[in-house]
């Protein structure tokens, strides 16, 4: 929930783009009056010089605290005044608390000036914290006179130094204190940013958690792209290469680095996307199954629903980089000594063409519908962003995802098909008694799209439409009856 300086309060168009507070005071929103006393800083690290120029900059008066100002004063722009930390405690009636952790017992001398005052704990924690309090908590627990706030953590003193230009606007607030939460709240929308209220002191630990965690959201995904990456290009490796070395002699193992990378690839990416739309099918299939929609699923498929952007991302990534590995097949030494051999061959034999009218419409066909796919991801791509999602509406957005992903997942499926012809039934393919890579990669791509095939059949469409609107079977509708000694007086 985004907090002004009241809940109710509604912010106006472009008010975000205003970077000072001189306009008048919102309906229904308290006057704040933040320019006196002074907004104080206790710190002069890189972090309080970037929020000094802000608050500069947004029309307030800024005081530092430091316990050497003479000598910290020439690092902050002019116009921010650098005094002792107690004459900032003395005048400030909102301070940051720009130290570290471990520094905020050199403020205990300040506990009389720092009384009735808003400290706002900007810290962040060198590692998760999982069990023992959060700063913020700890903060409260050294001055209990104090209204503590945590916030402005997740924000970079780039950020702050050039304003919210790019990236996320967000500045997450929470406090025990409420009061206190909707002055730092109104103090981050002056300065550009939407405070988002995260509730009470006690969320402090996830917020500090918040700037440490290294994309998790894609741990799962990119672990399930690995793992099929390293799978198909095992069995490559050992159909290809390794049992034709030891069986027959052959020695082709300067395929590794390229052209077993641009084989492997394309399956990586199918099978990804497969797997973004075979979740939806388990969901609709068990709503189906129950007969309503008001039961929740599974966590296992709940994670995987929810990890759905990340898998196609992977999968458009997959493509790309497939479609520029087989544009540089043809660099390739051995690509021109492979061609120069078979010309050779043909000039011995004395043919004068070695047309071959099956291939060539193979090969014209695998490629348009690998260039259509990859046209199709592309813009599935862009519309994942938020940027562009944002601009769509929900119908929109549902058929580019859905549809659009559909038809992106069809036409990769023919891309694979049209790539194996009839080589399938061939079993001079099967060497080794092992099928080619492409049989096994477009298996569940079949099955998620017959599947998809079967929702589509009116009896399975209507049902599964009438529980997403709320309708529900025989078995899970409660009745709710009077006791029948209450009925008599009805």
């Amino acid at each position: 929930m985004l907090f002004y300086c009241s809940i109710h309060a509604r912010m106006p168009q472009g008010e975000m783009r205003k970077p000072l507070l001189g306009g008048a005071a919102e309906p229904d929103v308290p006057a704040c009056d933040l320019k006196s006393p002074a907004v104080g800083i206790l710190g002069t690290g890189d972090f309080s010089r970037s929020l000094a120029h802000r608050l500069l900059a947004c029309g307030l008066r800024v005081i530092v605290g430091s316990r050497s100002p003479d000598r910290n004063a020439d690092r902050f722009p002019a116009g921010v005044e650098v005094s002792t930390q107690r004459d900032a405690a003395a005048q400030a009636h909102v301070l940051f608390v720009a130290l570290f952790p471990d520094h905020y017992s050199s403020l205990a001398a300040l506990k009389g000036e720092l009384a009735g005052k808003v400290l706002v704990d900007v810290s962040n924690g060198t590692t998760l914290n999982r069990s023992r309090p959060s700063n913020a908590e700890e903060l409260a627990a050294l001055f209990p006179e104090s209204s503590v706030v945590k916030g402005f953590n997740v924000l970079s003193a780039w950020a702050l130094l050039n304003g919210p230009r790019d990236g996320s606007r967000q500045v997450l607030i929470c406090s025990d204190d409420f009061q206190a939460k909707n002055r730092v709240a109104l103090l981050a929308r002056s300065m550009g940013f939407v405070p988002v209220d995260m509730g009470c002191l006690s969320s402090a630990r996830d917020i500090e958690n918040a700037p440490l965690y290294l994309f998790p959201s894609w741990g799962s995904p990119f672990l399930c792209a690995v793992c099929l990456f390293f799978s198909f290009y095992i069995y490559n490796f050992f159909r290809g290469v390794l049992l034709p070395y030891v069986i027959k002699g052959h020695n082709v193992f300067y395929k590794l680095p390229v052209e077993m990378v641009n084989e492997t690839l394309p399956l990586v990416s199918l099978v990804m996307l497969a797997l973004v739309y075979l979740p939806g099918l388990l969901a609709a299939g068990l709503q189906l199954l129950r007969g309503t929609k008001y039961q929740t699923f599974p966590m296992w498929l709940d994670r995987w629903l929810c990890m759905r952007k990340q898998l196609g991302l992977l999968s458009f990534f997959c493509a790309a980089m497939h479609a520029l590995y087989s544009l540089c097949l043809p660099m390739r030494s051995s690509a021109r000594y492979k061609l120069l051999n078979a010309a050779f061959k043909q000039v011995k034999l004395g043919q004068e063409s070695s047309w071959m009218e099956q291939d060539v419409w193979r090969m014209e066909l695998y490629l348009s519908f690998g260039i259509v796919a990859l046209g199709v991801l592309s813009l599935l791509a862009v519309t994942s962003l938020p940027s562009v999602g944002n601009s769509l509406n929900w119908r929109e957005f549902s058929f580019v995802q859905s549809g659009l992903g559909y038809a992106a997942l069809s036409i990769s499926t023919l891309h694979t098909l049209t790539f194996g012809w009839n080589r399938a039934f061939d079993p001079g393919q099967y060497e080794f008694y092992l099928p080619p890579t492409f049989v096994l990669a477009v298996l569940l791509p079949c099955i998620v799209l017959l599947g998809r095939l079967a929702l589509a059949l009116p009896c399975l469409s209507l049902r599964l439409a009438r529980i997403r609107r709320g309708w529900e079977t025989r078995l899970h509708q409660v009745h709710f009856r009077l006791p029948d000694e209450d009925m008599s007086t009805v």
